[in-house]
């Protein structure tokens, strides 16, 4: 079978390395990858964003099925354009992606359908969001409406943050075409996770919990970032509360999307936090999390291409999914000043030396080959990810691996997996 999958981050690594070790993985391709990805696929030079070339690619090398992993081409049709021209692709509708491309479409979806999520209200105008901020008073989350990378999100304790963040976003138009609209939303109050489902429109596959870190520094301070780290197992994460999330969230926001003509195929990532009342939904995502594809892939037993082969098809519930009972760690490590403006072209070195330990994946997200020389490329630069019996040994080998990777600036939380160690300890 020859796979395509579309991307270039830490996430797109990930399940190319997965596929990779299907035997029914004839050829994979990857559009545009990275230096890490190349060791397994052959990496194909079109953006995610350029869908009519890569429609056109695919076509001309008969490509069976092809894996989106960026929230970006889902949110422009490239599920469509594929399938029209009768090509097998993962991923939702263009309509139905719209659950993460717009937070404003999401929450007034939710409150149609009785999905417990945040209160908030939605502007376009800034001086009628300063004008409730200074009404209502804080704390309060402001959202941009559109994709932002992760970086949408400011949690505002004071009101001059807030109304900071709604001039950045409404005003000086930071985020782009993306923040032509606002949330401001109800401050959760609990413990948050991520909770991911396989989906073919009918039946409905959970993965194993995970539970990812988006500020940049330790104890979960500074700004949001794309993704610091994660872990999984989630114990925060009962056998009891999955049951709610999947009968009470997960369930209803497939059926009202298929109810409201935007039928859900592909992977469906939900945002939790787990408050006093229950679970509620901070987010939705229409693929993969980037770095929970990490820890999540690396505990699956069940050959993926199988698992995507049935979603295509519409015979997931012909498949049981398997999951390994180790504990799987990720540590991000990014570049000097992200998420803010970050240095590039920095030598990486290393490694070789992490991997070697065994039981460590390198997985790369923001590389370049320059020279025969491997670079730094983006703000998120690698994601080392280990897996032990528990979550100490999981954490060790992972950090233990950290330490033989080096290149100027390196910046990496000291805490990941922490949470989920504690989580134990108390339960």
């Amino acid at each position: 079978m020859k796979i395509l999958v579309i991307g270039s981050g830490g996430r797109e690594h990930a399940l190319v390395w997965k596929l990779s070790q299907s035997p029914r993985a004839e050829a994979i391709y990857c559009a545009p990858g990275n230096p890490g990805i190349s060791r397994y696929a052959k990496c194909v030079p079109i953006k995610p964003e350029r869908t009519a070339e890569l429609l056109e690619w695919a076509k001309r090398k008969a490509v069976d099925l092809t894996v989106v992993g960026p929230e970006l081409p889902l949110t422009m049709g490239i599920v469509d354009r594929f399938q029209e021209d009768g090509l097998r692709i993962i991923g939702p509708s263009k309509l139905a992606a719209e659950i993460e491309g717009s937070k404003a479409f999401a929450k007034s979806f939710m409150k149609r359908h009785g999905i417990p999520t945040a209160d908030a209200e939605i502007f376009d105008n800034p001086e009628a969001a300063i004008e409730y901020i200074k009404g209502r008073g804080v704390p309060l989350v402001v959202k941009v409406d559109g994709l932002a990378s992760g970086k949408g999100v400011v949690v505002a304790e004071r009101e001059d943050e807030a109304i900071q963040a709604v001039d950045l976003i409404l005003r000086r138009q930071a985020f782009g075409e993306a923040g032509n609209r606002v949330l401001l939303e109800d401050r959760l109050q609990g413990e948050e996770a991520s909770f991911l489902v396989f989906t073919d429109g009918k039946a409905v596959v959970p993965m194993v919990t995970s539970q990812d870190h988006k500020r940049i520094f330790d104890q979960d301070q500074g700004p949001n970032t794309g993704g610091m780290g994660a872990y999984s197992p989630a114990p925060v994460l009962s056998e009891n509360l999955q049951g709610k999330v999947l009968g009470e969230i997960v369930r209803p926001t497939l059926e009202g999307l298929a109810r409201e003509g935007r039928p859900y195929r592909g992977i469906l990532y939900v945002g939790l936090m787990l408050t006093p009342e229950g679970p509620k939904v901070l987010e939705y995502n229409a693929r993969f999390g980037d770095p929970e594809a990490q820890v999540i892939l690396t505990r699956l037993e069940t050959d993926l291409v199988e698992i995507f082969s049935a979603m295509a098809s519409e015979s997931l519930d012909e498949v049981r999914v398997h999951w390994n009972s180790k504990v799987s760690v990720c540590v991000v490590l990014t570049a000097k000043g992200y998420p803010s403006t970050f240095e590039t072209g920095q030598a990486i070195l290393g490694i070789d030396r992490a991997e070697s330990l065994g039981d460590v994946v390198v997985f790369h997200a923001g590389t370049f080959l320059r020279d025969g020389e491997l670079t730094t490329a983006g703000g998120r630069v690698l994601g080392v990810t280990a897996v032990g019996e528990n979550f100490q040994r999981a954490r060790e080998r992972a950090y233990d691996a950290v330490s033989r990777i080096r290149f100027e600036g390196m910046h990496y939380r000291m805490d990941i997996g922490l949470r989920g160690l504690k989580s134990l300890e108390t339960s």
